[in-house]
């Protein structure tokens, strides 16, 4: 059988190279192994080419088996210079092949080795393209969430995350954010990107504050999203106020930031809680309570309702419930 998908990968008619594709799915990961090792991939590469609809996905979907668990596979196939390929195909009109590209983007795109040559193939801003069409349904919310993945992959690359922020992502993804549930998966893994790219300079940070309505969407996120979504909000708001207190507590104060802050420090994530209490300190009005251990529940409690009073927040019965316990955890 391995024989026979080699020898009509290389020499069969369009039919019987779409047989050998089809079968080489069905093979096991060793059959697939051996068939890499003997040039199976550059034929394949060629398939997607034809501007046949089967052959492209029958040589997709072999593709993705190759490239599935194998490491040395996903770099054979873009050392094979199946790159320009994909992104060729990622504007093509069929939502299916789309789907196909996009996924062997993503898995590609996980291999150390492969992810500057991708970043440097003009991948990003095909991404970007693919995030940012929104209204004319052109690409369907896998795809979508596909993009954002493929994007996180590469910005595990330091030298990428300058490609990344400097293709207008930090925009689309604010918009993302806001357009899309906050508890679904895109919007999650949206700012799980957006914070990388916060985290990763002080123009990303500038870049995101002048984009207008950029801290109430992250407080949004922080107060609907899922926990992990919550978790990467506050932590870019964190990020933010870190960056320069002076500057942007005000900025964020003034969003309403406090009630939600103050619901995440007592329920949030590990992670978002210590994240929700070291932010909620950098958002008083003053510094001399910063040794809460010296100070009784009621003081403390007497300085933060006077913080958010003297910043706007309506404090109800349910904040005041939150405060006090997040004073109880403080004191724990």
């Amino acid at each position: 059988m391995e024989d026979w998908v080699v020898e009509n990968l290389f020499n069969g008619n369009r039919e019987l190279q779409i047989q050998a594709a089809t079968q080489l799915s069905k093979l096991s990961s060793k059959q697939r192994h051996r068939l890499a090792e003997a040039g199976i991939i550059p034929p394949l590469i060629s398939m997607l080419q034809s501007q046949d609809f089967e052959a492209i996905e029958a040589s997709l979907l072999a593709l993705l088996g190759l490239a599935f668990g194998s490491e040395r596979n996903k770099i054979r196939i873009v050392k094979s210079g199946i790159i320009p390929v994909l992104l060729e195909l990622l504007q093509c009109e069929s939502e299916e092949l789309i789907e196909l590209s996009m996924a062997a983007m993503l898995i590609l795109s996980s291999c150390k080795p492969n992810k500057l040559i991708i970043a440097s193939s003009g991948a990003i801003q095909i991404l970007i393209q693919i995030l940012n069409d929104v209204n004319n349904g052109l690409f369907s919310i896998q795809a979508r969430v596909d993009a954002i993945a493929t994007l996180q992959n590469l910005s595990t690359c330091h030298q990428t995350i300058p490609l990344i922020a400097s293709s207008g992502a930090i925009y689309t993804l604010l918009q993302l954010i806001h357009g899309y549930e906050k508890s679904s998966d895109l919007t999650e893994k949206a700012i799980s990107l957006l914070e990388s790219i916060v985290f990763s300079s002080e123009d990303s940070v500038s870049e995101t504050v002048r984009i207008t309505g950029a801290i109430r969407i992250i407080v949004e996120a922080m107060e609907e999203g899922s926990p992990q979504c919550k978790e990467h909000a506050v932590g870019i708001l964190l990020h933010i106020c870190q960056s320069c207190r002076d500057k942007y507590r005000g900025l964020i104060l003034m969003e309403g930031v406090m009630p939600g802050l103050l619901q995440l420090s007592v329920d949030g994530t590990w992670g978002a809680k210590n994240m929700a209490r070291d932010l909620l300190f950098l958002l008083r009005d003053c510094s001399d309570y910063a040794s809460t251990s010296k100070q009784s529940r009621h003081e403390l409690m007497e300085q933060i309702m006077q913080a958010i009073d003297a910043d706007g927040e309506k404090v109800d019965g349910t904040t005041l419930r939150l405060v006090q316990e997040m004073i109880t955890k403080l004191n724990i």
